[in-house]
Protein backbone atom coordinates (compact mmCIF):
# COMPACT_ATOMS: atom_id res chain seq x y z
CA UNK A 1 0.00 0.00 0.00
CA UNK A 2 1.29 3.25 -0.71
CA UNK A 3 2.71 5.73 1.80
CA UNK A 4 2.25 3.37 4.70
CA UNK A 5 2.57 4.81 8.00
CA UNK A 6 5.12 3.32 9.98
CA UNK A 7 4.25 4.18 13.77
CA UNK A 8 7.51 2.27 15.02
CA UNK A 9 10.06 4.66 13.15
CA UNK A 10 8.84 7.82 15.66
CA UNK A 11 10.97 5.65 18.23
CA UNK A 12 13.98 7.04 17.12
CA UNK A 13 14.80 11.02 18.12
CA UNK A 14 18.23 12.91 17.23
CA UNK A 15 19.67 15.70 18.03
CA UNK A 16 20.39 17.66 14.59
CA UNK A 17 18.00 20.11 13.34
CA UNK A 18 17.55 17.33 10.70
CA UNK A 19 16.17 15.03 13.05
CA UNK A 20 13.86 17.62 14.96
CA UNK A 21 12.47 18.30 11.84
CA UNK A 22 11.74 14.29 10.61
CA UNK A 23 10.76 13.50 14.81
CA UNK A 24 8.08 16.15 14.25
CA UNK A 25 7.17 14.68 10.07
CA UNK A 26 6.63 11.72 12.52
CA UNK A 27 4.08 12.81 14.57
CA UNK A 28 2.13 14.39 12.25
CA UNK A 29 1.76 11.68 10.36
CA UNK A 30 1.12 9.76 13.68
CA UNK A 31 -1.67 12.36 14.66
CA UNK A 32 -2.92 11.34 11.13
CA UNK A 33 -3.01 7.84 11.42
CA UNK A 34 -4.86 7.60 14.97
CA UNK A 35 -7.58 10.07 13.62
CA UNK A 36 -7.74 7.63 10.15
CA UNK A 37 -7.78 4.75 12.61
CA UNK A 38 -11.00 6.40 15.32
CA UNK A 39 -12.73 7.01 12.48
CA UNK A 40 -12.67 4.05 10.45
CA UNK A 41 -13.82 2.34 14.00
CA UNK A 42 -16.49 5.07 14.12
CA UNK A 43 -18.10 4.01 10.98
CA UNK A 44 -17.77 0.55 11.67
CA UNK A 45 -19.64 0.60 14.67
CA UNK A 46 -22.28 3.22 13.75
CA UNK A 47 -23.03 3.52 9.63
CA UNK A 48 -25.80 6.77 10.77
CA UNK A 49 -23.06 8.37 12.61
CA UNK A 50 -23.23 11.89 11.44
CA UNK A 51 -20.16 13.97 10.48
CA UNK A 52 -20.85 16.00 13.76
CA UNK A 53 -20.62 13.17 16.14
CA UNK A 54 -17.40 12.32 13.98
CA UNK A 55 -15.79 15.57 14.72
CA UNK A 56 -16.72 15.68 18.08
CA UNK A 57 -14.85 11.78 18.51
CA UNK A 58 -12.07 12.90 17.27
CA UNK A 59 -12.09 16.41 18.78
CA UNK A 60 -11.35 18.09 15.69
CA UNK A 61 -13.28 20.87 13.58
CA UNK A 62 -16.31 20.14 11.95
CA UNK A 63 -14.77 20.94 8.67
CA UNK A 64 -11.98 18.80 9.56
CA UNK A 65 -13.90 15.70 10.17
CA UNK A 66 -15.19 16.34 6.52
CA UNK A 67 -11.80 16.88 4.97
CA UNK A 68 -10.79 13.41 6.78
CA UNK A 69 -13.92 11.90 5.71
CA UNK A 70 -13.51 12.72 1.94
CA UNK A 71 -9.88 11.48 2.00
CA UNK A 72 -10.59 8.31 3.03
CA UNK A 73 -13.52 7.65 0.73
CA UNK A 74 -10.77 8.83 -1.70
CA UNK A 75 -8.50 5.57 -0.63
CA UNK A 76 -11.59 3.72 -0.76
CA UNK A 77 -11.99 3.13 2.73
CA UNK A 78 -15.14 4.05 3.24
CA UNK A 79 -18.55 4.60 0.97
CA UNK A 80 -20.42 7.90 1.22
CA UNK A 81 -24.38 6.96 0.05
CA UNK A 82 -27.18 9.06 -0.18
CA UNK A 83 -30.36 7.50 1.55
CA UNK A 84 -32.11 11.51 1.29
CA UNK A 85 -31.21 14.58 0.14
CA UNK A 86 -29.58 16.03 3.20
CA UNK A 87 -28.81 12.51 4.90
CA UNK A 88 -25.74 10.56 4.38
CA UNK A 89 -24.73 6.99 5.80
CA UNK A 90 -21.07 5.71 5.37
CA UNK A 91 -20.18 2.69 5.23
CA UNK A 92 -16.73 0.85 5.60
CA UNK A 93 -15.68 -1.28 2.83
CA UNK A 94 -13.58 -4.22 2.61
CA UNK A 95 -10.69 -2.34 2.23
CA UNK A 96 -11.41 -0.35 5.03
CA UNK A 97 -11.39 -3.32 7.27
CA UNK A 98 -8.09 -4.27 6.48
CA UNK A 99 -6.85 -0.74 7.04
CA UNK A 100 -8.81 -0.69 10.49
CA UNK A 101 -6.98 -4.33 10.89
CA UNK A 102 -3.65 -3.04 10.07
CA UNK A 103 -3.56 0.38 11.94
CA UNK A 104 -5.00 -1.50 15.13
CA UNK A 105 -2.09 -4.03 14.93
CA UNK A 106 0.82 -1.03 14.06
CA UNK A 107 -0.67 1.06 17.28
CA UNK A 108 -0.50 -2.01 19.78
CA UNK A 109 2.92 -2.77 18.10
CA UNK A 110 3.93 0.89 18.91
CA UNK A 111 2.86 1.02 22.20
CA UNK A 112 4.27 -1.77 23.14
CA UNK A 113 7.41 -0.33 22.29
CA UNK A 114 6.60 2.87 23.48
CA UNK A 115 6.17 1.44 26.84
CA UNK A 116 9.00 -0.31 26.95
CA UNK A 117 11.43 2.67 26.25
CA UNK A 118 9.35 4.54 28.82
CA UNK A 119 9.99 1.70 31.52
CA UNK A 120 13.57 1.48 30.53
CA UNK A 121 14.30 5.42 30.66
CA UNK A 122 12.56 5.69 34.17
CA UNK A 123 14.21 3.09 35.80
CA UNK A 124 17.75 4.94 34.77
CA UNK A 125 16.27 8.39 35.66
CA UNK A 126 15.10 6.63 39.05
CA UNK A 127 18.35 4.85 40.04
CA UNK A 128 20.42 8.00 40.66
CA UNK A 129 18.08 9.72 42.54
CA UNK A 130 17.23 7.04 45.16
CA UNK A 131 21.13 6.52 45.53
CA UNK A 132 21.76 10.16 46.71
CA UNK A 133 18.59 10.01 48.87
CA UNK A 134 15.38 10.37 47.70
CA UNK A 135 12.77 8.21 49.38
CA UNK A 136 9.35 10.31 48.57
CA UNK A 137 8.20 10.58 45.08
CA UNK A 138 4.92 12.28 43.79
CA UNK A 139 3.45 11.76 40.63
CA UNK A 140 2.04 14.18 38.54
CA UNK A 141 -0.55 12.80 35.75
CA UNK A 142 -3.34 10.43 36.50
CA UNK A 143 -2.85 8.13 33.28
CA UNK A 144 -1.24 5.63 31.43
CA UNK A 145 1.79 7.40 31.95
CA UNK A 146 1.25 8.05 35.59
CA UNK A 147 0.80 4.07 35.97
CA UNK A 148 3.89 3.32 34.67
CA UNK A 149 5.67 5.93 37.23
CA UNK A 150 3.77 4.21 40.04
CA UNK A 151 4.72 0.48 38.92
CA UNK A 152 8.64 1.71 38.41
CA UNK A 153 8.30 3.20 42.23
CA UNK A 154 6.64 0.39 43.33
CA UNK A 155 9.71 -1.72 41.83
CA UNK A 156 12.33 0.49 43.40
CA UNK A 157 10.04 -0.01 47.14
CA UNK A 158 8.82 3.39 47.26
CA UNK A 159 4.94 4.21 47.53
CA UNK A 160 4.19 7.23 46.01
CA UNK A 161 3.42 10.24 48.43
CA UNK A 162 1.17 11.85 46.63
CA UNK A 163 -1.02 12.43 43.02
CA UNK A 164 -1.00 15.61 41.44
CA UNK A 165 -2.69 17.17 38.17
CA UNK A 166 -3.84 20.31 36.92
CA UNK A 167 -7.12 20.41 39.31
CA UNK A 168 -7.08 18.08 41.81
CA UNK A 169 -10.18 15.96 42.68
CA UNK A 170 -11.36 12.18 42.33
CA UNK A 171 -9.08 9.24 43.15
CA UNK A 172 -6.37 7.72 41.08
CA UNK A 173 -4.50 3.98 42.04
CA UNK A 174 -6.16 4.23 45.51
CA UNK A 175 -5.20 7.82 46.38
CA UNK A 176 -6.79 11.06 46.37
CA UNK A 177 -5.69 13.83 43.79
CA UNK A 178 -4.35 16.79 44.77
CA UNK A 179 -3.54 20.03 42.91
CA UNK A 180 -0.58 20.84 42.04
CA UNK A 181 -1.51 24.57 43.41
CA UNK A 182 -0.99 22.30 46.76
CA UNK A 183 2.63 20.78 46.02
CA UNK A 184 4.24 22.86 48.98
CA UNK A 185 2.09 21.04 51.48
CA UNK A 186 3.58 17.99 50.44
CA UNK A 187 7.10 16.62 51.41
CA UNK A 188 8.71 14.62 48.19
CA UNK A 189 11.84 14.39 46.91
CA UNK A 190 11.01 13.75 43.38
CA UNK A 191 8.28 15.08 41.34
CA UNK A 192 7.53 12.29 38.66
CA UNK A 193 6.19 14.32 35.26
CA UNK A 194 4.16 11.84 33.93
CA UNK A 195 3.28 12.21 29.94
CA UNK A 196 4.14 10.26 27.08
CA UNK A 197 4.22 13.76 25.46
CA UNK A 198 7.77 15.65 25.32
CA UNK A 199 7.52 17.17 28.64
CA UNK A 200 9.16 19.95 28.17
CA UNK A 201 5.77 22.09 28.29
CA UNK A 202 4.87 20.14 31.71
CA UNK A 203 8.26 21.44 33.46
CA UNK A 204 7.83 24.82 32.53
CA UNK A 205 4.79 25.00 33.65
CA UNK A 206 5.51 23.35 37.05
CA UNK A 207 8.97 25.33 37.52
CA UNK A 208 6.56 28.27 36.97
CA UNK A 209 4.50 27.29 39.98
CA UNK A 210 7.72 26.70 42.47
CA UNK A 211 8.66 22.88 42.16
CA UNK A 212 12.20 23.08 41.90
CA UNK A 213 14.22 21.80 38.67
CA UNK A 214 16.08 18.98 40.24
CA UNK A 215 13.29 17.34 41.49
CA UNK A 216 11.49 16.37 38.06
CA UNK A 217 12.35 13.13 36.80
CA UNK A 218 10.44 12.92 33.54
CA UNK A 219 8.71 9.04 32.19
CA UNK A 220 10.25 9.99 28.73
CA UNK A 221 14.08 12.22 27.49
CA UNK A 222 13.03 15.63 26.45
CA UNK A 223 13.18 16.09 22.94
CA UNK A 224 16.25 18.34 23.47
CA UNK A 225 18.50 15.40 25.19
CA UNK A 226 19.58 12.06 23.89
CA UNK A 227 18.27 9.40 24.90
CA UNK A 228 19.58 6.85 27.61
Amino acid sequence: MASRTNLRSKNSRGSTDGDAESAAGRDVALIEARRSLRLLEAVAEDRTITQRSLAAKLGVALGLANLYLKRLARKGFIKCVNVQSNRLIYLITPKGISEKTRLTYEFMEYSLSLYKQTRRHLHGALQPQIRSGAKRAAIYGTGEAAELAYLSLKEHGIEPAAIFDGHGGGEFLGMSVRDIADHAQVDFDLLIVATLDDPQSEIDNLTSRGVLRHQLVTVRPIESEPQR
